[in-house]
């Protein structure tokens, strides 16, 4: 049970009906695929400490605006690609604290703790909260708030953890995939990251946000389930090493496709084996039987999906022919099989090894589909890999990435402290903006963590060609921008940094996504969530998404936020005193 809940808590939940009048019900309240553990108690102690300060301070009436941005893209590039915005919704659909959380509360907060206040918490949801969002599967940049929530100051303040949380793992696994995905090109990627995940629900959560990113499937069970992701999958090397010999072969027949009389599959296999050696200039006596065995019985028991995995103890010498023997046995019963798995060695050279084989195959018995078998690689590759495959030069049709996938070695986490030579401090913020309407701002000695205060609206301009230019945040009073005037856009700190935009369309990036208790926007698919992501990153420009020395893409404010940011910050900086 992964939920957190108890059995009767769990039927309880399952016996709450959905709220109604939602947008979407069909996509997020059949209990929505809601992770159980995703609930108002997922959150750091003191979001629950300051809770009880704002509510014994008289401010628990008090409307705040937060922010919820971040301060530089991940894996030393330019982009970033926003992701778990549904989830967040889910979040909101189902806060409230039960009588159990309550009750847990009460022995860990001081006793000093007012009883009224918990006869407070009892009586939240999310009914007065609004949320505004770009939407999921958007390219984004540092500093444009991606998440905007406006609420009661102590209700959004106990879920500023749990949006953190939901929304930073999503974003750098999408990232990170769509990264994969421009290395890779045209070619397949699936993703094989359940096993090395951290844990099950960073195992589901991979598989979902790595489809958005463009991986083309998962091996990953549930999540096809759960996400309607293509599953894809062969077998492993204990498979094949189980088989000693073709002693093991308890079923030799074989239904030819067309439905005729079962054949001796095995001495079809074996009639063929000694032709197929000598075509890839290898003597039979090399190949290991106990290897074909395994091909053989694979191949017996998916005659229409035979892909093998043929490193386990030569590619050339062993896994080849015996693949191209059970293939070739295959294809004469009226079957096609798909093609072969590397996992280790050097994969350009034995990827273009293979593929010659193949064409030799091809070639000598007349069947020119095997020259187009499928090659998989899934040795431990990394986005470095696939460039450095591309530069050397490779015959691979589809790679299966596991552990730099869903575990983001390059960079563990977005919302991380990371400090390096080439890298300033990165991580999300949830920052408060606006309390009762009136703009809130952060200063620090470090220009980078100056906040942008007060609500914004926030625009995307394009040029006539339909690349993203830059990104215009402005005060709520202000004109929007139109492709009929240019407008003046600012670096938020830099005064000499300026420019004057002519765009060809506008995009308002934000929109409300939740307020009075329900969803307001269609929720979209994750088919759709991830042809977005495909049209969004195809709005920049290559130079923006290239993978060594990407160009910054822009972002900007206003004339008049820029005049307000500066007041603010000299209205609240402390004067200093020579003596």
């Amino acid at each position: 049970m992964l939920s957190g809940l108890s059995k009767k808590e769990e039927e309880m939940e399952m016996a709450t009906p959905p709220p109604q009048g939602s947008f979407n019900d069909s996509h997020i309240s059949h209990k929505n695929n809601q992770n159980g553990i995703v609930q108002s108690l997922l959150t750091d102690l003191y979001q629950v400490t300051m809770a009880y300060a704002y509510w014994k301070s008289e401010k628990r009436h008090e409307i705040a605006v937060f922010d919820l941005f971040f301060r530089k893209n991940p894996f030393k590039g330019e982009f970033t690609l926003f992701a778990g915005l549904e989830e967040c919704l889910k979040y909101l659909q189902n806060f409230r604290f039960s009588e159990s959380d309550i009750n847990y509360l009460r022995t860990i907060l001081p006793p000093s703790v007012e009883e009224e206040f918990y006869d407070y918490l009892g009586s939240l949801d999310a009914s007065e909260v609004s949320l505004y969002a770009v939407p999921e599967g958007t390219v984004v940049f540092p500093r444009v708030p991606l998440i905007t929530v406006e609420g009661p100051l102590p209700v959004v303040q106990l879920m500023e953890t749990t949006l953190l949380n939901l929304i930073n793992y999503a974003s750098l696994v999408a990232t990170n995939a769509a990264r994969f995905r421009m290395a890779a090109g045209n070619k397949q990627l699936l993703e094989f990251g359940l096993r090395r995940a951290q844990g099950p629900d960073g195992a589901l959560s991979a598989s979902r946000y790595c489809y958005i990113g463009g991986f083309d499937g998962t091996s990953n069970v549930l999540a096809g389930k759960m996400f309607d992701i293509p599953v894809r999958g062969t077998h492993a090397h204990a498979f094949v090493t189980s088989y000693v010999g073709l002693q093991d072969l308890k079923n030799r027949l074989l239904t030819p496709l067309d439905g005729d009389s079962p054949t001796d599959f095995v001495s079809a296999c074996l009639e063929l084996r000694e032709e197929v050696c000598k075509t890839l200039d290898v003597l039979h006596e090399e190949t290991k039987e106990s290897e074909l065995t395994a091909f053989i019985a694979y191949a017996t028991a998916f005659p229409k999906g035979f892909l093998a995995l043929v490193d386990t103890y030569d590619v050339l010498r062993s896994g080849v022919p015996n693949f191209c023997t059970v293939a070739l046995a295959l294809h004469r019963l009226g079957y096609r099989a798909i093609g072969i798995r590397l996992d280790s060695g050097d994969l350009a050279y034995l990827s273009k090894a293979v593929r010659q084989h193949f064409r030799k195959i091809a070639d000598r018995f007349e069947v020119p589909s095997m020259a187009n078998f499928t090659i998989v690689a899934s040795n431990d590759i990394n986005e470095d890999t696939l460039h450095s495959l591309n530069q050397q030069g490779h015959e691979i049709d589809s790679f299966g990435i596991g552990t730099h996938l869903v575990t983001c070695q390059r960079q563990p986490a977005l919302g991380c402290v990371f400090k390096d030579s080439e890298s300033p401090t990165l991580y999300w913020v949830f920052q408060l903006v606006e309390v009762n309407k009136q703009a809130r701002i952060k200063l620090s000695q470090d220009m980078d963590k100056v906040t942008l205060p007060g609500k914004k609206n926030i625009y995307r301009l394009y040029s006539h060609e339909g690349h993203a230019l830059i990104d215009l945040m402005q005060r709520p009073h202000e004109q929007p921008p139109d492709n009929e005037r240019r407008v003046l856009c600012r670096h938020p700190f830099e005064e000499s940094k300026r420019a004057y935009v002519s765009p060809g369309t506008v995009q308002l990036l934000q929109k409300l996504y939740w307020t009075k208790g329900e969803i307001q926007e269609y929720l979209p698919s994750l088919k759709e969530i991830r042809e977005r992501a495909i049209q969004s990153l195809a709005t920049l420009r290559e130079d923006h998404k290239r993978a060594l020395n990407p160009t910054p893409y822009k972002v900007a404010v206003s004339a008049d936020l820029y005049q307000f940011l500066h007041d603010m910050w000299l209205d609240n900086a402390p004067i200093g005193e020579l003596s």
